[in-house]
C-alpha cells in the first residue's frame, strides 16, 4: 500500500531544471531512501512533499488522493540545515515548536518531557540553545520533529555530526517508529546507513530518477556472478577448475587456507563450481559477491551521467 506517490513533477528555477518528471511511489510503514548526489534534486522534492514550494507541473498523492495544505500536520520534517533560535531557553523553544504542529502546550510539555528524558537532556530544559553541543541540538530537532506523531517521517542527513553512539540511539529509534506502522522518507550520503535500515529507493541524479526499488532487488539486479572461497589444500588442484569455469581476481594464502575470488563463466552455476571444486580440496566457507549499495550508486550515475555527455 503506497502512502506518498509523486508522479511526473517538474520544478524549474530560473535557469535550472531542478526536477525532471520525477516520479516516486513510498511504500506505507517501510524506510524510503532517498539518494542522489548533491544537487540532483532530492531537497527540491521534499521541499514540494512538504508544500514549502509548489512543483510547476505533476501531481502528488497523500494516502491515496491529491495531497492537501493541512496534511502538513500529518507529516514530520527534520530538514538538514537546522533552524533553532540560539537565544532561546530549550524547553521554551521545543514547546513552541510542538504547538505549530497542533499540539496543546500540556500535551506538548509531558511528551517533551518523555523523550527529553530518553534522550538524556532533561537537565538541558532551561538552558539556551547556544549552549548545546551540535549533537544534542539536532536530538532536540528530531523529538520535536516526531512529537505531534505524524504518520510520514522525512528525515535529511539525520546522522550528520552525531558520534557512533548517539548515531546508533536514532537509528533504533527510527527502526522502532517504523515498527509502529509510520513511514519514513529518509534523505542521505551515507549508502551504509540505507543497507542498514531501508526497504526501498529511488536515485535522483542531475534532476532525473534514474533508479528505484526494493533494496534487495536492486542489489540482486546488479550482482556481477562473483563469489568468494576459502579452502585447504592445494591450489595447483584447484586451479585446474578455476581456470575451466571462471576468471580469477583474487587469490591469497597463508600456512593452512586459501582464499580466492573468481567471476563464474556465464554458464557455470555456483552449484557446478561448488562440486567441481569439493573433488580437489576442503571447502570452508563459500559466499556470492552481492554489490554493495555504494558500489550500485557509483556506478549508476557514472553510467547515466556518461549518456548525458
Amino acid at each position: 500500500m503506497t502512502i506518498f506517490k509523486a508522479v511526473d513533477i517538474d520544478k524549474q528555477y530560473a535557469n535550472h531544471l531542478a526536477l525532471n518528471k520525477v516520479s516516486i511511489d513510498v511504500p506505507k510503514a517501510k524506510i524510503f531512501g532517498l539518494l542522489g548526489p548533491n544537487g540532483a534534486g532530492k531537497t527540491t522534492l521534499i521541499r514540494i512533499i512538504n508544500q514549502i514550494t509548489a512543483p510547476d507541473s505533476g501531481q502528488l498523492f497523500f494516502d491515496g488522493r491529491p495531497l492537501k495544505a493541512d496534511d502538513v500536520y500529518r507529516i514530520g520534517y527534520l530538514p538538514e540545515e537546522r533552524g533553532l533560535y540560539k537565544k532561546m531557553k530549550v524547553g521554551e523553544q521545543a514547546v513552541y515548536l510542538a504547538r505549530l504542529k497542533g499540539l496543546s502546550k500540556a500535551d506538548a510539555v509531558k511528551k517533551l518531557k518523555y523523550w527529553f528524558d530518553k534522550f538524556e537532556i532533561l537537565p538541558w530544559w532551561d538552558k539556551k540553545i547556544e549552549e548545546l553541543s551540535k549533537g544534542m541540538q539536532q536530538k532536540i530537532q528530531f523529538i520535536v520533529t516526531i512529537l505531534h506523531e505524524p504518520e510520514l517521517l522525512i528525515f535529511d542527513e539525520p546522522f550528520s555530526g552525531f558520534d557512533p553512539i548517539n548515531t546508533n540511539l536514532l537509528k533504533q529509534e527510527i527502526l522502532a517508529l517504523k515498527e509502529k506502522g509510520v513511514t519514513i522518507i529518509f534523505s542521505t550520503h551515507n549508502m551504509a546507513s540505507v543497507e542498514e535500515i531501508c526497504d526501498n529507493i529511488a536515485l535522483i541524479n542531475k534532476s532525473v530518477k534514474i533508479l528505484d526499488g526494493r533494496v534487495e532487488d536492486i542489489k540482486q539486479q546488479f550482482k556481477t556472478n562473483q563469489f568468494e572461497c576459502t579452502y585447504a589444500g592445494d591450489f595447483n588442484a584447484a586451479a585446474s577448475v578455476i581456470s575451466q569455469k571462471s576468471i580469477l581476481l583474487e587469490h591469497r594464502e597463508n600456512h593452512v587456507t586459501h582464499y580466492l575470488k573468481a567471476e563464474l563463466n556465464p554458464s557455470v552455476s555456483n552449484n557446478e563450481f561448488l562440486t567441481a571444486l569439493i573433488n580437489k580440496v576442503t571447502i570452508t566457507s563459500f559466499n556470492e559477491v552481492i554489490p554493495s549499495m555504494d558500489d550500485i550508486f557509483i556506478k549508476v550515475v557514472e553510467k547515466a551521467n556518461l549518456k548525458i555527455e
